[in-house]
């Protein structure tokens, strides 16, 4: 069976994505060979988004955040609103994404787990109050709390940290319940988000990526390509 019709014949599709699912809106991924992670700083990236960092070197953090973290003017592409439509149509029920840039719901999509958080929210560390990316964008330094003046953090997750249980569990039961799982995107090396893959028992797993990964000798169905290339021969 294709893809084409793979698709047209399940209303059970769940999409896993990874950082190729927003490279072609000008987001840079973090582990291909002109990737973040292959970038000359005076730490690693690796280094500078963990939580020990975050804490005891705030200042430098919030350089490389805003330099590298935050990019300005994307829009969704073509794989963005293809999902989104599939879920429109009833077929796609939720995107897990590891993601953070928040396209997916600028596209339309409604059901989307954000395993590793969202750079569009941010709260105080003291008394938990909201702030917005633009309050980040703004800010001189190191963000501060408006209402308590304690410091303002991303909600990502960061290195040593853990993930949301409820993102977990939610992600694990739409991957275990789905009929056909479309991966895309990733390298499948971050855990414990790729280890979510394990969840999924039937046989029509798809998998999408530009370059070889550890699940490619489980996979049903491999694309070494970009994902809308892929998704743009799909007539729903």
């Amino acid at each position: 069976m294709d893809l084409n019709k793979l698709i047209n014949e399940s209303n059970n599709i769940v999409f896993f994505g990874g950082a190729g699912t927003s490279t072609e809106s000008g987001i840079p991924d973090f582990r291909s060979v002109d990737g973040l992670y292959n970038m000359k700083y005076k730490y690693r990236p690796e280094t500078i988004l963990s939580s020990t960092f975050f804490h005891s070197k705030t200042k430098e953090f919030y350089e490389f955040y805003h330099d590298k973290m935050i990019v300005e003017n994307v829009e969704p592409n073509f794989t963005h609103y293809f999902l989104a439509e599939l879920e429109k149509k009833g077929k796609l029920k939720g995107i897990i994404t590891q993601n953070i840039d928040g396209l997916h719901q600028l596209a339309g999509s409604k059901k989307v787990i954000e395993l590793h958080g969202s750079i569009h929210r941010n709260y105080c560390l003291s008394c938990h109050a909201s702030y917005d990316l633009d309050y980040i964008k703004k800010a001189q330094g190191i963000p501060k709390c408006e209402r308590c003046g304690h410091i303002v953090k991303p909600d990502v997750v960061l290195y040593e940290e853990g993930l949301d249980n409820n993102n977990i569990n939610e992600a694990i039961r739409l991957i275990s319940e789905a009929d056909v799982l479309i991966v895309g995107g990733t390298s499948l090396n971050v855990y414990p988000a790729a280890g979510l893959i394990d969840f999924y028992k039937k046989d029509k797993l798809v998998l999408i990526n530009k370059s070889t990964t550890p699940l490619d000798n489980k996979a049903n169905y491999i694309y070494n390509d970009s994902i809308s290339k892929v998704l743009k021969d799909i007539k729903l």
